[in-house]
């Protein structure tokens, strides 16, 4: 087996080390990219939701740079909401800031429980061409 191919942006957050998991994973030109929440740079929530929504993209923005990648090279989104009849409108506006022109990813949106004290978190995979890497 090959080992794992760990992608980790240039600032590293002390969620990945506490939690013990990689940012992302790179196999051949995709790239599987852990769930980013609103974390600080300490690994503790952001408590407006607005900003944890917005700092949970910037975290991802963070490692598909890191990568080589961005939101344009995302293929597949999964989300997951804490309360997503009251945050939809929310994560909506900043979702359409942050993902550019149609054709859009395919989205999964799921409502969970708990977060480990986050609201919001979201989880890619990208397709990076082997020539942007």
């Amino acid at each position: 087996m090959t080992r794992r191919d760990a992608v980790f942006p240039p600032d590293r957050h002390a969620l990945y080390d506490a939690h013990q998991y990689s940012p992302a994973i790179r196999s051949g030109d995709l790239l599987f990219v852990s769930g980013q929440v609103g974390s600080r740079a300490d690994g503790s929530p952001e408590p407006d939701f607005a900003r944890q929504v917005k700092l949970a993209f910037d975290n991802l923005n963070a490692v598909l740079k890191a990568a080589g990648a961005s939101f344009d090279d995302v293929i597949d989104v999964i989300s997951f909401h804490t309360d997503p009849e009251k945050q939809f409108e929310t994560v909506m506006g900043i979702r359409a800031q942050e993902i550019g022109e149609a054709p859009w990813p395919t989205w999964t949106a799921l409502g969970v429980t708990w977060l480990a004290g986050f609201d919001f978190e979201i989880k890619v995979v990208a397709r990076v061409p082997l020539a942007k890497m």
